[in-house]
Formats: structure tokens, sequence, C-alpha cells
């Protein structure tokens, strides 16, 4: 029996306090240096798992090739018009193409000259015809605004409308829409609130937002993994150029930023921050329970210093072993201090209760060493138990748990080691008293009898209870998606949220990598024809379909458009005295027409707004005429641009979109996004599995989700499995009867089964983030088992009104303050892990003082 030797060294270390004490202070003091010159943390999810799977070799394969889709940071640009979201996009890509120090790359891909060139033969044939038969018909227009583009000739051109309706031959019903707006504008001018008119919508109509309400700034910042947000530096340096830019400031236009990079920084520094809270925060309520546990400050200070260096060697250790934390790692602290303090509170509460068998009080030391020969075997066996529940996950795929198993499964190592050599020394020096034998629950002995009285009808409802659990496993679905755990409210999640209602933005991309272009073509009419698909892309993608039917209508129009578009010498920008003559020319015009216009005809308002403007002062009448036709050249400038298209192949693809569908080698990717139907984690596993189908070595996003959600199950199925085994054989070893380690087994997987009930009910979604919850205590419920059985094994007939009960109640809530303050998180994802933690340590609780006193056996000196 190992209760003997390690009373014996309880004896020692509380004999010579002083030196344990010197002893831990050095050791402590290096692991704290380590700690300090060793330590870091990564934010690189990259590394959280194993690069020796296969889909992990074809990701990383897949950001090797495409380095530039890797590492994003989007600004995403929100205006009122468009030519207002276009200028802010080019005005911000201006200014951080610059900065060589914050990013690699800056692009703007809805402003590139081949795409806004095309623009015209991108459109379905009966998009286009519609729009070019808009524009003939506005020639007379367009051609009075190419020869003056100002407000003079803008109201010259209304001159003409004005001609038109006095002979009767206008017919403006095709025109309502783009009146109307040009008469809001022009009143909000007069009214002195100028607003610029968008002239891509008056033109183009509804067709103006086809390519989406937003403009893009993609850029590709340098990061810095050795801070928990990488690529804080570049989002703050988006910011501050942002708010220099004039329609930004003005707040016409508004610059939100998403990305993986946004999205993860996010993500790091609001786990960081419960992290930090969640210690601090168990730390001070974890002292709360002791001193209802305990009751005096000589017991709580050293359980409090010995919790503390328990944690700070195991810190070091994982300076020296690990180096580097990573997201999932960080979670050892407050994971040591929830299951640590069990062992210290266990021996502290036995202390507490140690008398002779007259009542009287033993002495310190004699109350030390028989301490140490009655728990210190059990805590022994319990930190073993919870450090194979740890160790379990090292073996694993999952890089990022196998983490945690390491640090924390020797983190328990370190925890029995200060309970027994450093506590005991702390306790000699702080000199508190024991003997207060009746430190147990004397309430709970009536709940020990009637216990035993109707164990049978417990037990039997227990497995009632067990068989249900058992049930309902197979409902038991794991949210795959890691979104779902990221916060909300974040900047980057509330901007994807913005962006997602369009297939194109979906974070749920396919990529599949062919070896030519012949090939590619094929694979995305192949991936195009499925149900959950919206579109395949491939580089063909950026070349207009139905050419031979799109151009000869450009160039019609053209025929008939340009020779009045293109001007050789438009007249110079006239002055505040010109403005109002042209305006008072206009007003007068259409005065003289308003008995043939219906009531709610615009050009009411119109002529209207043109009489006052024709009387207002120079600032006004010049603000007027900066509103009306601000973005009016470059429109002009981009409409005889796509007049002059020529017929175009794959071969006039510019090189910096081409590189995202084409390698040099000849190879070509097929970027596949899913369709609007495509919602919750059965369509994306049904997306993902279609694809996989005809395409089994694609990659991207969604098969990323999918498959480390795979083995993310499939790691902690085996930990989980592993953990039972080497508990069970650590329990076989240490109790030597099979009946005395099925006492402590059964109640671990019945509140497993409990658990599950609770998920189901409550209910709590099983996620990357708290699947970690289930074989982590498997750990914890083990400790409290042990204590039990071995109680019982030593003969204690209330197991409920013993001090064991009362450490147990007090370790427990330890326990649950330390995963309530996950509980807390602002991150979801953490939350979720503190949430599904409590619900298993609440099980546990219930199996370990309800379950486990009415399964142990009766014996010959227990009572009816």
């Amino acid at each position: 029996m190992l209760s003997v030797p390690l009373g014996r060294l309880v004896a020692v270390c509380s004999r010579h306090a002083i030196a344990v004490v010197l002893a831990f202070a050095v050791l402590i003091a290096g692991a704290t240096y380590a700690s300090y010159a060793l330590l870091g943390v990564t934010t690189d999810t990259d590394q959280m798992f194993s690069s020796s799977l296969d889909w992990k070799k074809r990701s990383d394969e897949m950001g090797r090739l495409f380095p530039q889709k890797q590492d994003q940071l989007v600004a995403v640009i929100d205006a009122a018009l468009p030519e207002e979201a276009q200028q802010t996009a080019l005005g911000l890509a201006a200014k951080l193409r610059g900065d060589h120090a914050n990013f690699n790359y800056v692009t703007t891909p809805q402003t590139d000259p081949y795409l806004v060139r095309n623009g015209l033969m991108f459109l379905d044939p009966k998009a286009l015809e519609r729009v070019l038969n808009t524009t003939i018909t506005a020639q007379p227009f367009l051609s009075e605004l190419a020869a003056d583009p100002s407000g003079r000739g803008l109201f010259s051109a209304l001159n003409l409308i004005a001609l038109g309706v006095a002979q009767g031959q206008a017919d403006l019903g095709n025109f309502h829409a783009a009146l109307d707006g040009f008469a809001t504008t022009l009143q909000h001018s007069v009214d002195g609130t100028p607003e610029p008119l968008s002239w891509e919508r008056l033109l183009a109509g509804d067709l103006a937002d086809l390519g989406g309400k937003f403009q893009f700034v993609v850029t590709q910042p340098k990061l810095d993994y050795d801070s928990f947000q990488p690529g804080g530096a570049a989002s703050d340096a988006i910011r501050a150029s942002a708010n220099d830019l004039p329609f930004v400031k003005s707040g016409r236009a508004h610059v939100h930023i998403t990305g993986d990079t946004q999205i993860a920084d996010e993500e790091f520094a609001t786990v960081a921050e419960g992290m930090v809270a969640g210690l601090l925060g168990s730390l001070v309520l974890v002292t709360l329970w002791l001193i209802l546990a305990v009751h005096t400050w000589r017991i709580i200070v050293p359980i409090i210093i010995t919790l503390v260096s328990g944690l700070l060697l195991t810190t070091g250790f994982a300076a020296i072993v690990v180096g580097k934390l990573n997201l999932i790692s960080v979670a050892f602290a407050i994971l040591f201090v929830g299951i640590a303090v069990d062992f210290a509170i266990q021996f502290s509460v036995r202390f507490r209760a140690q008398a002779n068998p007259d009542g009287s009080a033993l002495s310190l030391p004699a109350a030390l060493e028989q301490t140490g020969n009655e728990t210190g075997h059990q805590i022994l066996v319990a930190a073993m138990a919870t450090s194979a529940g740890f160790l379990a996950f090292t073996p694993t795929a999952f890089v990022g748990v196998a983490q945690l198993g390491l640090i924390a499964g020797f983190g328990m190592v370190f925890a029995f080691v200060c309970t027994l050599t450093l506590l005991p020394a702390l306790l000699r020096l702080f000199r508190p008293t024991a003997g207060h034998g009746t430190i147990g629950f004397a309430f709970a002995r009536p709940v020990d009898t009637a216990i035993r009285h109707h164990r049978k009808p417990i037990l039997a409802g227990f497995v009632v209870v067990a068989l249900v659990g058992l049930a309902l496993v197979p409902r038991l679905t794991f949210d795959a998606d890691p979104l779902h755990t990221k916060n909300p409210k974040s900047e980057g999640m509330v901007t994807l949220g913005m962006l997602m209602s369009e297939p194109q933005y979906s974070p749920y991309t396919v990529d599949v990598l062919m070896p030519d272009l012949r090939q590619a073509a094929a694979m995305s009419e192949k991936l195009s024809g499925l149900p959950l698909v919206h579109d395949a892309l491939w580089l063909g993608s950026m070349v207009p379909a139905d050419q031979k039917t799109k151009l000869p209508l450009i160039q019609d129009a053209a025929n008939i458009l340009l020779p009045t578009l293109i001007v050789p010498d438009p007249k110079p920008a006239p002055d505040a005295d010109a403005l109002r003559a042209a305006a008072a020319k206009t007003a007068g015009d259409l005065g003289g027409v308003l008995d043939k216009l219906p009531a709610n005809d615009p050009l009411r308002r119109i002529q209207s707004a043109l009489a006052q403007l024709a009387k207002a002062d120079d600032a006004r009448v010049l603000a007027t005429n900066e509103a009306l036709v601000r973005f009016l050249p470059m429109q002009l400038n981009m409409l005889r641009d796509m007049l002059q298209v020529k017929e175009v192949g794959i071969a006039d693809v510019p090189q910096q979109l081409a590189r995202d569908y084409l390698l040099p080698d000849g190879r070509a990717l097929v970027e596949v996004h899913p369709s609007h139907d495509m919602q919750g984690n059965r369509a994306l596993h049904q997306y993902v599995g279609e694809i996989q189908k005809i395409a089994p070595t694609a990659a991207g996003s969604a098969i990323d989700i999918v498959q480390s959600a795979a083995t993310m199950v499939h790691a902690f199925v085996t930990a989980a499995g592993a953990a039972i085994v080497m508990i069970a054989i650590i329990l076989a070893v240490a109790l030597r009867k099979l009946l005395d380690t099925a006492l402590v087994l059964a109640p671990l997987l019945l509140s497993a089964l409990m658990t599950v009930i609770l998920i189901i009910v409550v209910p709590e979604q099983l996620n990357f983030a708290n699947i970690i919850a289930l074989p982590l205590l498997l750990g914890v419920g083990v400790s409290f088992n042990i204590y039990f059985v071995m109680n019982w094994r030593a003969g204690i007939k209330s197991p409920l009104s013993s001090p064991t009960a009362r450490a147990v109640l007090f370790s427990a809530l330890t326990t649950g303050t330390a995963f309530g303050s996950l509980a807390a998180s602002h991150h979801p994802g953490t939350a979720s892990m503190g949430r599904l933690l409590l619900l298993s340590l609440a099980c546990t609780l219930v199996a370990t003082l309800v379950f486990v006193p009415a399964l142990l056996p009766k014996r010959a000196i227990d009572k009816e």
C-alpha cells in the first residue's frame, strides 16, 4: 500500500517546511523565468491539425499554390451611391498601396479596367438590349451632356424635353424614375442640402446594382503570429486611412472590415480577454468557496499558494516542452484551477477532521501525517486517472487539443506533488488547528439512511435514465461550422452577414484543381448542375458568354451614340452667372408646358427648383452644379469605353485576374459557390458530399469545415475511449478488485448518459469548442468516485455525512466556478464550452452523491 509512504512524505515535508518552501520558491522562480523567456502564443489556425491528414495536405497545397487567396483582410464599402462607394474604394486602395509595412498587396477587383470595359458584355442579352435601348433613346440628352458636362449642359438638355412636350413628341414613360431622382437631387441642392446625383443609376436603373451594392478593397496583410491579433496593425491602418476619405468624413460612405484575418483576430482577442477575466474571476470565487469549505485563512492561504504554485510550474513546463500555446491550449490555466483545487480541498478538509478516538485534537504534525495516510493514495489515484483523461488527447490528429492534453496531463502531476509536499509545509508554517471531527454534513445522515433503504428503486430509476440517455445518443448532432462559435456582434461577423445573401461572397467555397483549362471547363459544367451549387467559376468565367449575340447589339448602339459622345473640345466649366441664366431659361421653357403635364410629373418639381436656383446666391448655385455633375464625366468615360468593346478570349484576361484561376504550369482552378438554399450543417455536408462525388480531391473552406469536424469528432471519440481504458487500468492496479473498479466506472458512464439527455433537452449544440468538455470530465468524475469507493473500502459507513462528501461538494463548486467563468465569456464557443462543462459537472455530482451511495454493495457493518 502507498498510504504509509505517502503519509511519511507528508510528515517529512511538514517537518522541513522552510526547506520545502524555499525549494519550491526556486522551482517557481525558474518556471516563471522560463515562461517569460520561452512561452508564446500562436494564433495561426493552420497549426491546429496534423499536417499528415489527407484533407489538410490538400488544403495546405492549395494555400501554397494560391497564396494571394489566403489570410485576406477585406474592406467593404457601403455608400449611398454606387459612385461614392467606387470613389471611396479607389481612394482607400491608393492610400493602402503605399503602406508596405502592413500589406503584401492591395486590389480593388470591381474596378479592374478589363471588367469595367466589358461590363455590358457580362449582361445577359435581354438586360443588355434593355440598357442599350434606353441609352439610345436618351441620345439627344447625352449629346448635350457630352458637349457640356456641367449644370449648364444638363439644363440645356432639359430644354429638349420641354420642346418635345410642347410638340407632343416626348414619350417620357421610360424616364419617369430617372427624372424623379433628378428632381429630388435638384430640390435638395436648392434647399441647401446638396446630395450628389448618381448617373450610374440614372442611366442604368435597377441594373446598376447587378454587381452588388458593395465595393471591396481586398488586401493581404503582413501578419504577426506572436500577437493575439496578427492582422491588428493592418486593420488599424485601414481604419485610419478610411477616416480621411471625404465620403467617409461626410457620413455618406462607411467602411467595414471582414475577411478570415479580421474574424480570427476578433475571436482571438475575445478568447484571450475571456480567459484572463475567467482565470481572475475563478480565483476570486474559488477563494470564496474555500472560506465556506475550511473556514480559516490559515488553510485558505496555503491552498491558494499551492494552487498558484502548481499553475506556475505547469506554465513553465508548457514553456519548455511546447513553446507556443495555441487558441485551445491557452485554456489550460482555467482547467487547472478548476480541477487541481480538488486535491487541495480533499487534503485540507480531511486534515480539519483529524482527531484522536476520544475526540481530542491531534498535534499538527500528527494530523498532517494521518491526513497523508488517509488521502495520499486516494489523491494519487485521482491525479493519475485525471492525468490519463487529459493525456488521452495527445496522440490524436487534433493538434490543438493534443497540446492541451499534454500540458494539463502533466499539470495534474504537478498538482499532486504540490498537494502532498508544498501544502503540508505551508500548513505547518501557518499552523491551523485540526480536530474538527464534525467537519462533514451531519444533516446528510438521514439522506444516507434513506438511500440505503431505497437503493433498489433508486438504482432502477438510474437504469431508466441511462437507457433514455443511450436511446438519445443517435440524436446528438455536431455543428461543424466554426462561424457559429464566433461572436455574431463583432465587426467581421456583422459585415460577413451583410454579404452572405450573395452566393459569390459565401465563405463556404470549394476549390477543385484540374490539369488544364479544358478539363476545368468540363468540371465547371458538371458542378454547376448540382442542386446546392450556385456557380462554379473558372478562368473562362472571366470571358463574357454569347459574344456573337451581344457584340452586334453593342456595335449598333455605338454607331449611334459614339459620334455624339466623343467631343474633342467640350465647353469649359460655367460660372455662377452662366448657370443661373441656363436655369432661368430652362425654368421658363418648362413653365410653358406645365399645362400639358400630369399633376405628379417630376418635370413640375424640376421647373420649380430651377426657378428657385435662378435666384440663388453664387455658393448655392455652384454647390448645386457640383452635386448634379460630379460623377457625370466618369460615367460618360465609362460609357464610351464600354461601347468600344471588342471580342475577347481567355488570353485577354489580365494577369491580375487570371492568377486566381490559372497556375504557371497550366493547372486550372474551379471555384465553387453554394446556392442561397444552403443553410445548416446537413446542407453543408450534402453540398460537400455532392461535390466530392464528382471531385474527390476537392479542397477549400467548406471541405476544411466538414473534414476538420470529422477529425475532431474522431479525435474526441478516440480520446474518450483511450481515457476510459487508461483509467480502468489505473483503477484495476490501484484497487486490485474488478468490483471496485466497476463501482468507479459505472457512475462515469451514467453521468455521460445524463449529460446526453441534458444536451438534447436544454438544448446545447455540440461544436468543436465545447466537445472538449466530455472527455475532460471523465477525469473529474473519476476523482469524486474514487474517494467514495476507497472510503467504502476503508469501512466508512455514512458517505454523505463524511468529510469526503463535504470536500467533494466544495470541489464541485470550485470546479463549477472555474468552468462557469467560461460560460460567461463573450466568445460563443468558449461560453458553450463553459455551459457544457457545467451541465456535465452537475450530472457527475448527481451520480457521485446519489448513485454511488446507492450502488455500493451492503457490508456486514452496514445497518438495515
